[in-house]
């Protein structure tokens, strides 16, 4: 980027800083949100091969395409209670698939979806709750037919475990969702990780069993916590990936146990399938492939790795401090985008710790790397930019920015609230330093 552009062409620039902002507050309220018509809001299934993979006894279970749901053998004595899931579509409110509980009538074997996934997009205060991490979802009634015409539509393949209840359990749960679905009780608060369409599912079958179901998941953990699988299913959208990873805190970074990992509806189709019920028989009696999966299937976790990172970082850095040392004026070139950068990052982390309920990005680590102080190095920037000298406080304050990033470096190895972001460290401590040096030698 050259000098002239930067001088002449500030408006350019800071409309690209904005709608970079905006993107990332966007996401950030993805990963806390999801607000889309027909509540498209958690995470999916894997395709029907690797669920069998992961079950051996898989095959055994019979396996159907029909929509139609099948009545249960003794269909006068009790509904038939089955949980839905929907794989991951390719719009990036879709990545995180959706599930639903269905109950089917006794008489006709007609099935009714109850979604928690619907909300109001034309609320009159519908932008100011989504900005401030309060929104407003509700449960909806609904034949599942209708609910899953938009997934087969979309290609989005569907899957149903139909539970193993006793006429009582499976009568209330009934009841309970038909209360639930009424106008006066159907809204609730959302919170994607905490509270959402997925734990609702998982909260009911709780109900349902006495509690039975949370002391079965609560001891147990695979070792996910809520960042990787939040990275793992953005992964397909780079750029969503990147928004999260920025975004979550140190919240994000606790080991989850089975119960919490439920947020997730594949994973809670696994824990229902490893689960029992009031008698001791598998929870799930049967589940059926409703409609087959035609695109892209649930990603796999993948590691984060640092030393990709910190190459970048370390070959910039030498890069800036060789820039600084010849042309002063185009190491400020470049330091302008970059403080904006920085600052503008930063300022929207702060404001969602202070001025938001999006818990799982308070107290972010990531602060100290896109610090807001960026803002103050502006002026002393565009003064070498223009041949003059950048001030006292200039090198003073490149330097407390500089110490800001080796705080984060010591935060990271405490074992109280880590943050797993060293590729961050990595990228931009070095690319600190090389400012703090490259300015030094101007």
């Amino acid at each position: 980027m050259s000098a002239c552009w930067v001088t002449r062409k500030p408006g350019r620039l800071m409309r690209l800083l904005v709608l970079l902002a905006l993107s990332l507050w966007t996401t950030l309220a993805v990963a806390v949100d999801v607000p889309v018509p027909q509540a498209q809001a958690t995470a999916g299934m894997p395709e029907v091969e690797q669920r069998k993979e992961q079950l051996p006894d898989a095959q055994e279970r019979p396996m159907h395409t029909d929509v139609r749901v099948p009545r249960a053998q003794d269909a006068q004595e009790r509904p038939r209670i089955g949980v839905i899931t929907m794989q991951p579509g390719e719009i990036f409110w879709e990545r995180f698939g959706h599930n639903a509980i269905v109950v089917s009538d006794p008489a006709s074997g007609d099935g009714i979806s109850y979604n928690f996934g619907f909300f109001d997009p034309t609320e009159s205060d519908f932008l100011t709750r989504f900005i401030r991490g309060d929104m407003r979802y509700r449960l909806a009634a609904l034949p599942i037919e209708q609910d899953l015409a938009a997934y087969r539509d979309a290609g989005r393949g569907v899957s149903v475990q139909w539970l193993d209840l006793d006429a009582a359990q499976a009568q209330s749960l009934a009841d309970a969702l038909a209360v639930n679905a009424r106008p006066e009780n159907a809204h609730y608060r959302y919170d994607y990780f905490l509270d959402n369409c997925s734990t609702r599912v998982r909260d009911a079958i709780d109900r349902a069993l006495d509690g039975g179901l949370k002391p079965q998941l609560a001891s147990r953990s695979q070792g996910n916590t809520f960042r990787t699988e939040a990275l793992r299913l953005a992964s397909p959208a780079p750029w969503m990936w990147l928004g999260f990873d920025l975004a979550l805190g140190p919240d994000a970074d606790r080991p989850n146990a089975l119960w919490a990992d439920a947020f997730v509806p594949m994973r809670l189709a696994t824990a229902l399938r490893e689960s029992r019920n009031s008698h001791g028989r598998p929870l799930v009696g049967e589940e059926h492939l409703l409609l087959a999966h035609r695109i892209a299937p649930e990603p796999a976790a993948s590691p984060t790795r640092w030393w990709p990172w910190a190459a970048v970082g370390i070959a910039l850095s030498l890069a800036l401090i060789r820039l600084g040392s010849r042309r002063p004026r185009a190491l400020a070139a470049v330091a302008l985008p970059l403080w904006s950068l920085c600052g503008l990052l930063g300022t929207v982390l702060l404001s969602a710790w202070l001025f938001t309920e999006h818990r799982v990005i308070w107290a972010n680590h990531n602060l100290l790397l896109l610090s807001p102080l960026c803002w103050l190095l502006l002026p002393g920037g565009w003064a070498v930019l223009r041949g003059r000298g950048a001030g006292k406080g200039f090198h003073y304050l490149l330097i407390a920015i500089l110490a800001l990033a080796v705080v984060a470096l010591f935060l990271f190895w405490l074992p109280v609230m880590p943050q797993r972001n060293a590729h961050w460290i990595a990228l931009m401590l070095p690319l600190h330093l090389g400012m703090a040096l490259g300015f030094r030698r101007r």
